[in-house]
Parts: structure tokens; C-alpha cells; sequence
């Protein structure tokens, strides 16, 4: 039977709470004759941490990785490649600890054939890995052709989005810093939902002060399709303290008494989708970008950020829905559409939970309690998510946003649990606002300690 979740479930799913000292992660194998065998395709932090967490579970559980690539390169922080806080050489993680501290195993290569009835993952190049339970995490892809000429050859070669660390952001970085003196750099941020939706606005704000020590006369524009977004309110005034923006009317609720109200634009300039943000083309050739109401926008560097879907191998195993993403039980993450098959990460529909590294992390936890359950023939428990997200807003100040998630048993939906979590207070302190931008390194290194170390 199913039971509320508690204090103590909570710290299970998360797995914020020691190890050692829960029952489920006891790393005691409970399987006296046949090794069930679980496969994990895409080694990225959804994937990674479920493989981690399941030989957590029970070291008696045989686990394989197939994933592309040797090593994964992270999305998360790769906006500090641009104002080089960091190298490309940073967001680079191993498997090494994967496979010598846990006994996971991996198939490098790419996915060819799932055969859902058979059970059985084929792999290029002919290793074929018969499965007990799947788990699969095919992250995102990208809507090009929603804004008239934006392909994936103008990203990657004029107008890179980067919402992928890699060649895109080396580009985009080379780009800036090339960038006049006085020049403009456009942001366009996707429609929701997309992966880290804070991003775009962290990516402003990095720049913003980077541009105040290397280029004083340059200007950020975000064309947004949105009235609002993620931690709005907390960037806002952390703009208008180190970048001179003018909080517009419709964000002024609650906002400090002192807050400034400049008559001209500062360094950043945010405007709103029913202000003229929604861009509908773009001219690669010109550097330009023209609104929906037919106004054209010059820049000398251009991000547009597509708006997303899920991954293509999900597509390809058919465990979409007509909008492009992946149904599944929200009670243990296995899809709607293929038995013995959890979906996990930014390509699921996971109603109130953000598509965020987080997110996929407790996911990920959920998902290998409940298979550990499943494979022993036992019921799953009641499962629990949280996510938190620090964003930097300047090299000393940070801006955060944190909830716990719960089960809806009448609507089978994951749900914000009332009263939990929440967003950097506006009323806070410098020191507060110092601090969480401190916290944001901190937690950073944490995360990936747990994702793959």
C-alpha cells in the first residue's frame, strides 16, 4: 500500500540524506539466482545518476551504460565558458568512477535497434544487450523551422544557440569577445518548455558584467516570447543594482522601496513577448531578427535558442506524444507507451518539475528505487522529487529557486508540494545575495559529485 510521504521518504528519493543510511541504498544484493540485468541508454546526469543509484540499490544488479561518447560534457555552467570563468575543458566529466567504484558497465556507441517485445538494445557495430528493464534518457532536441530561416546550419555557423556545450559554444564565445565595443549582443529565448529555463537570463547577466569590465559602451537585448520567466523578479533587481535595467511596470510587485527607476535603458534590455518580443524570422546575412509585429532588429552577435522537443532516440522508439515529449507513470518513470521502458530527464512530461539537471537527478533516484522494487517483486514506494537551481546574476550575486514535488494520486501527476521551496526573497540582504552567488560554485561541484562520482 502507499503512504504520505514523509520527511524521511523525501531524503530517500533525493538522496540528500546519507546513503549508508537508507534501508533501500544499502548496497546489500537481495538476488540469491538469475542477475537481473538493467541498461541505461545516454550517460548524461539523468542516465548516470539511475546507474549509480541502482547498483546503490543492489550491487547484485547488473547495470550497463550505452552512451556516444567517452566523456560528457555538461550543459549546466557552460555559460561561464563565455565570460571565461571557466575552459571547455571544465565542463569535461569521466566515467572512470562509474565503472572502478561501482562495477557499471558501458557500451560506447551508438543506439541502432530497441526491440521492446524482445527485450533487447542493438548497438552500431553489432553488441547486442538483453534487458530485464530499461531505462532510457534521450535529452532534447531542437524545433528549427518554427522561426523562418533558423536552421541548424545558421546555428551552427552564425547564430549559435549553445544550449549544447560544445562547438556552439566555442563559437559563441569567440563571437563576443570579436564583438564591437559598442556593439549589441540579442538574446531570443525559447517558449516554454525548454531545458534550464533560467539559462538565457543567467547567460545575460554574465555578459552584462563581463562586457562593464572589457567592452563599457555594449548593450544585452533579450527578445523574449514570454511575458515572465523562471526567477524573473530576483534577476530583475539584481540587474537593476549592477546593470541600471529599468524593472518594467508588470514586475514592480513586492519589488524593495529603494529599487532605482532609471529613465533610459541600462545594460540590459528585456522585452516582453506582448511588447514586440516574439521574434518570427530571422536574416542570417544581415545580423538581424524580425518581430511579429514585422520590426527589425540589428545585432552584432545573435543567440536564438529554438524551442525543444525530446531527444531523437525517443522519437525513434515511438515514446512521444503528439506535443514531442515522453508520457510515462509518474508513480516510477516507466513510459506510457513501452512496458519495462523508464523514461527519465528534460524529455519526459513532468507536469510541475522544470526540465533541469535536478530534476533529471531525482528522476533518475526515483526511477532505480522503483526498478530495484519491480525486479524484486515487490510494490513500489511513494515517490518524492525536488529541484534547486542557483544562477549567478554577477560574479557576487546569486539568485536561487528551490521546491519539493509529490504525487497526485487523483490526478497521477507530479505536484508542488504547498509551502515548499521557493525563490531568492527580494527583501534579502547583500550579504544573502553575496552568499548564494558563492553557494551556486558550491553546489555546482556537489551536484556532479553525486551524478557521476
Amino acid at each position: 500500500m502507499s503512504r504520505p510521504i514523509d520527511r524521511r521518504d523525501f531524503l530517500r528519493w533525493t538522496g540528500l540524506a546519507s546513503v549508508a543510511g537508507l534501508g533501500l541504498f544499502s548496497g546489500r544484493t537481495l538476488f540469491a539466482d538469475a542477475q537481473p540485468h538493467v541498461v541505461v541508454i545516454g550517460g548524461g546526469t539523468g542516465g548516470a545518476t539511475a546507474a549509480k543509484y541502482l547498483k546503490l540499490a543492489d550491487p547484485g544488479i547488473r547495470v550497463t551504460i550505452v552512451e556516444r561518447n567517452r566523456t560528457y560534457l555538461r550543459c549546466y555552467g557552460s555559460n561561464e565558458v563565455l565570460n571565461d570563468d571557466i575552459t571547455m575543458a571544465d565542463l569535461e566529466i569521466g566515467y572512470d568512477a562509474l565503472k572502478n567504484r561501482y562495477g557499471i558497465e558501458f557500451v560506447f556507441g551508438e543506439v541502432d535497434n530497441v526491440d521492446v517485445e524482445q527485450r533487447r538494445v542493438r548497438v552500431k557495430g553489432g553488441t547486442t544487450l538483453d534487458y530485464d528493464r530499461l531505462i532510457v534518457s534521450p535529452g532534447i532536441d531542437f524545433k528549427y523551422g518554427e522561426i523562418e530561416n533558423y536552421t541548424a546550419e545558421v546555428a551552427e555557423t552564425s547564430m549559435p544557440h549553445a544550449w549544447k556545450a560544445g562547438p556552439q559554444t566555442t563559437l559563441l564565445r569567440r563571437q563576443l569577445h570579436a564583438m564591437p565595443e559598442d556593439g549589441t549582443f540579442l538574446i531570443v529565448p525559447p517558449a516554454n518548455p525548454y531545458r534550464c529555463p533560467p539559462a538565457p537570463y543567467e547567460r545575460a547577466s554574465l555578459m552584462a558584467e563581463w562586457f562593464a569590465k572589457h567592452k563599457p559602451k555594449a548593450k544585452i537585448l533579450i527578445m523574449d516570447v514570454k511575458d515572465g520567466f523562471t526567477k524573473d523578479q530576483p534577476f530583475m533587481l539584481a540587474w537593476s543594482r549592477l546593470y541600471g535595467f529599468r524593472i518594467p511596470d508588470s514586475h514592480m510587485d513586492g519589488m524593495p522601496s529603494d529599487v532605482a527607476r532609471p529613465s533610459e535603458e541600462g545594460r540590459i534590455e528585456w522585452v516582453s513577448g506582448s511588447n514586440g518580443g516574439k521574434i518570427v524570422s530571422v536574416d542570417p546575412e544581415r545580423g538581424s531578427v524580425t518581430n511579429f509585429f514585422g520590426d527589425e532588429i540589428r545585432a552584432d552577435v545573435t543567440t536564438v535558442i529554438p524551442n525543444q522537443k525530446a531527444g531523437k532516440l525517443a522519437f525513434r522508439m515511438g515514446l512521444t506524444n503528439d506535443a514531442g515529449w515522453c508520457d510515462n507513470d509518474r508513480y516510477t518513470h516507466e513510459s506510457t507507451q513501452a512496458p519495462n521502458v523508464h523514461v527519465i530527464g528534460d524529455s519526459i512530461v513532468a507536469d510541475d518539475m522544470p526540465k533541469s539537471g535536478f530534476s533529471a537527478n531525482t528522476q533518475a533516484k526515483v526511477a532505480a528505487a522503483q526498478i530495484a522494487h519491480l525486479l524484486r517483486g515487490e510494490e513500489p514506494e511513494e515517490p518524492g522529487w525536488a529541484n534547486t537551481c542557483f544562477s549567478r546574476a554577477g560574479s557576487e550575486y546569486g539568485v536561487s529557486i528551490a521546491a519539493v514535488y509529490r504525487y497526485d494520486h487523483d490526478s497521477g501527476r507530479i505536484r508542488s508540494t504547498p509551502g515548499s521551496g521557493g525563490v531568492s526573497p527580494l527583501d534579502a540582504n547583500a550579504m544573502t545575495n553575496r552568499l548564494e552567488g558563492l553557494y551556486q560554485e558550491s553546489w555546482m561541484r556537489a551536484f556532479v559529485q553525486d551524478c557521476f562520482y
